[in-house]
């Protein structure tokens, strides 16, 4: 488990930091043409590459449930948490503006399932229970970051010259249409519907090494989003989604499995995928759409660091 936490962080660390430096050299639109560049082609090749090698014929239901249940779960503690400050007689989180908002709820809810869970998954699961998170990561990215997350991100998001949305200006139909347009919800079915279909050996070398291009340029972009923090009271920002998301949501997927009979390595897998750090993808979503990317950035931040306790806790525990 050590060294596998080491490798995953070593990579992390290493183009973070290559983000952090570049973005000092390189024109200030780079961050958002990677971003863009991301979400219509690198993000989908990754998710088409690993829907042609997942077996969905096991656990059929429990990885759908439990990703739908999550996500929702991530969904309404953060909106709860909105209604909540907004009420209080001061307004203790801050989030005055509908992009600070959208930030706020997809750094709570959307988890790094593909690049950090699956790396740690590997480590301390056996090979069927692997399944179940490589299954989970297959639906998380599917309804998740490309469904739920862009509902979410072109809802609170602000149009291309920086005006802020008002609510009730969107008709429900043009946030369902923007999720239809997202090129990996197409990759994803793509993916799955070609397992049968034998690519030469080329081909699958290259969508396989594709993904490890895909993951440091993710990485590079958080680091470039990481050098614009101003100010340690922007790092804090992220506080409150970092602890929703690796802290609050695995602890109540702790709680209620054994009540739904799952128990074991089952269990762990799901809570394991449950408390992955927020989301690279959100960095993404908040390019494409405007959110704000000093918040999702800041919680990214502090999610990677509080994970490293966090795994040997949940081990431990389970």
């Amino acid at each position: 488990m050590t060294d596998a936490l080491f490798h995953a962080y070593k990579s992390l660390f290493l183009w973070m930091g290559l983000g952090v430096i570049l973005f000092r050299v390189l024109p200030n639109q780079v961050p958002r043409l990677l971003g863009r560049g991301l979400f219509w082609v690198g993000m989908p090749v990754e998710i088409f590459t690993l829907a042609r090698h997942t077996d969905f014929s096991r656990l059929v239901w429990l990885a759908p449930a439990a990703t739908v249940c999550t996500l929702l779960l991530g969904l309404g503690i953060a909106l709860s948490l909105l209604q909540l400050s907004q009420r209080w007689p001061q307004d203790w989180l801050g989030l005055q503006s509908e992009p600070h908002k959208g930030s706020f709820v997809l750094s709570a809810m959307l988890g790094n399932t593909g690049f950090v869970g699956l790396a740690i998954a590997a480590s301390v699961l056996s090979p069927e229970n692997l399944g179940l998170a490589a299954f989970f990561t297959v639906m998380h990215n599917a309804m998740g970051l490309y469904g739920m997350g862009v509902l979410v991100a072109h809802h609170f998001g602000a149009s291309e010259d920086g005006d802020e949305p008002k609510l009730g200006d969107r008709p429900w139909w043009t946030s369902l249409l923007a999720v239809v347009k997202v090129p990996s919800l197409w990759a994803f079915l793509l993916g799955a519907s070609t397992q049968s279909i034998a690519f030469s050996e080329g081909i699958e070398t290259t969508l396989s090494q594709s993904i490890w291009v895909v993951i440091p340029c993710g990485f590079l972009l958080m680091g470039m989003r990481l050098s614009q923090l101003k100010s340690l009271r922007s790092l804090a920002c992220g506080l409150v989604p970092a602890g929703v998301k690796v802290l609050l949501m695995p602890a109540i997927v702790a709680l209620a499995t054994p009540f739904l009979g799952i128990v074991g390595e089952p269990r762990l897998a799901l809570v394991l995928m449950a408390g992955t750090p927020t989301a690279l993808t959100a960095l993404v979503l908040a390019e494409e759409y405007n959110l704000d990317r000093e918040l999702i950035a800041s919680s990214i931040a502090l999610s990677m660091l509080a994970l490293i306790p966090l795994v040997p806790l949940w081990l431990t525990i389970l």
